[in-house]
């Protein structure tokens, strides 16, 4: 049994996850934790739960007692917002018409969006599949890749995640996913992901990433596909445009599909609809997730070229929720939101105040050894010595409890690394506000 540390989320194993509990005086609270703990399978990062909640709202979810948290990770949900009202009025309008349409029969909703990601992306991309989850976008993906080029063999960056399933983990990088399963799915290839703080070759030399890649891709043969995200989203890794144009110009060459990840980064996270418009690159499958269900519906949906519709007699996904007209009509709704009230203007320009003061809080603390981010989507990585990179995991675990006391939640990837990602509806006033606490927080720990 793997027992190392948790490096996709914070552990919910820690001494300071014991002394969170513990503070959780509620008797109503702790008896439903002590239900959710009994009658749900345990797992890692589930199992115990921090809290219990009852509503949601704007950047905020409420627990029982009507405690608010600003919520600056919402599993990458929640772009336009908790319960954003124009996105619900669509869906509960929906109730009254058609919530449920049985496979082999369509759906306007679902046809109008399908139409509305198509005309958002390149010209090449306009086909369309949706799934429940992201994980199955994954799935298909991986399918339609095999199908297209008559190889099984994938390539993707080791700390990669792309989903929960068994294809998903096999073609994802972090090891607490895949152990004590034995076999996976057979082909996959991992190469390091570039890494501007911790890279295993010398910073900002994305050619080297971009080298090895082509190296495995030429020594292993047979490879029909590179997975990846084109910005990280749990550390928040930005590779170069550079790199991501010579990735583009190595598949193509070697005749190997760029499939893209970007459930987690799409719509306006990064202040562009999708996070590979900042590269200047068009993949030939695209998967979409998380936040296009606006934070109400679970949806996911893969877009890809329409050379590759050629596939006709095969089920590359055949779900049962796969044309879901309320989850159509939420993910069209937040798209026209996200565009009716300039939400990626927005990003930018909050993004650009968030990253100031991440910036100016680095330069006082050296606790903070790197700050890295774009859109609304930062990395905040703690060491205990610049010079050696040490990381800084105690003092992280501190700093989350320090501000989920204080009334703002968010998550840590790699053990050090503060993953910041508030809601694209965010004040100017909120945002300040959460900065003070998090700052508040780091004070504690760096005079220690």
């Amino acid at each position: 049994m793997y027992k190392g540390p948790i490096m996709e989320g914070d552990s919910n194993l820690s001494e300071a996850r014991k002394t969170w509990a513990a503070s959780l005086s509620y008797t109503e609270t702790s008896s439903w934790l002590q239900e959710d703990a009994e009658f749900f399978l345990h797992q890692a990062l589930s199992t115990p739960c921090l809290d219990v909640l009852s509503a949601c709202e704007g950047i905020y979810i409420i627990n029982l007692q009507g405690k608010k948290y600003m919520d600056f990770h919402g599993n990458s949900v929640h772009q336009v917002g908790y319960r954003n009202q124009y996105v619900i009025d669509k869906v509960k309008a929906q109730l009254d018409v058609l919530p449920f349409s049985p496979r082999r029969f369509t759906n306007l909703p679902a046809i109008e969006l399908a139409k509305k990601l198509s005309s958002l992306l390149a010209p090449s991309l306009n086909k369309v599949l949706f799934a429940p989850g992201g994980t199955s976008a994954i799935s298909m993906a991986l399918k339609l890749a095999r199908l297209v080029t008559g190889k099984h063999k994938i390539i993707s960056w080791w700390d990669s995640f792309h989903g929960a399933s068994i294809d998903a983990i096999a073609a994802g990088g972090e090891r607490e996913f895949r152990a004590g399963l034995g076999p996976l799915v057979a082909g996959c290839e991992r190469i390091p992901p570039p890494n501007s703080y911790r890279g295993l070759f010398a910073a900002n030399n994305d050619d080297a990433y971009a080298d090895y890649l082509e190296y495995v891709i030429e020594k292993e043969g047979d490879i029909g596909a590179f997975i990846a995200e084109p910005i990280r989203n749990t550390d928040v890794q930005i590779p170069s445009k550079a790199f991501w144009q010579r990735v583009r110009e190595i598949c193509d060459r070697h005749q190997v599909l760029l499939v893209l990840d970007e459930i987690p980064t799409a719509f306006g996270r990064t202040g562009k609809m999708f996070a590979h418009e900042h590269f200047g690159i068009t993949p030939d499958i695209l998967c979409l997730g998380k936040g296009l269900g606006g934070a109400v519906m679970p949806l996911a949906a893969i877009v890809t070229r329409d050379d590759f519709n050629q596939f006709g007699n095969i089920s590359l996904g055949h779900f049962t929720h796969e044309k879901n007209p309320l989850a159509a009509v939420a993910a069209f709704a937040m798209i026209e939101y996200i565009e009716q009230h300039a939400l990626l203007k927005q990003a930018v320009e909050l993004g650009t105040i968030m990253g100031d003061r991440l910036m100016k809080m680095k330069d006082k603390y050296d606790l903070i050894g790197d700050v890295r981010g774009i859109g609304l989507l930062w990395g905040v990585e703690l060491v205990t010595d610049r010079k050696t990179k040490t990381k800084a995991i105690q003092q992280a675990d501190a700093i989350l409890y320090d501000c989920l006391q204080n009334g703002l939640s968010f998550k840590i990837s790699q053990g050090n690394t503060f993953q910041l990602a508030p809601p694209l509806i965010i004040s100017k006033t909120e945002l300040s506000t959460a900065m003070d606490i998090l700052e508040n927080a780091i004070i504690k720990q760096a005079a220690q």
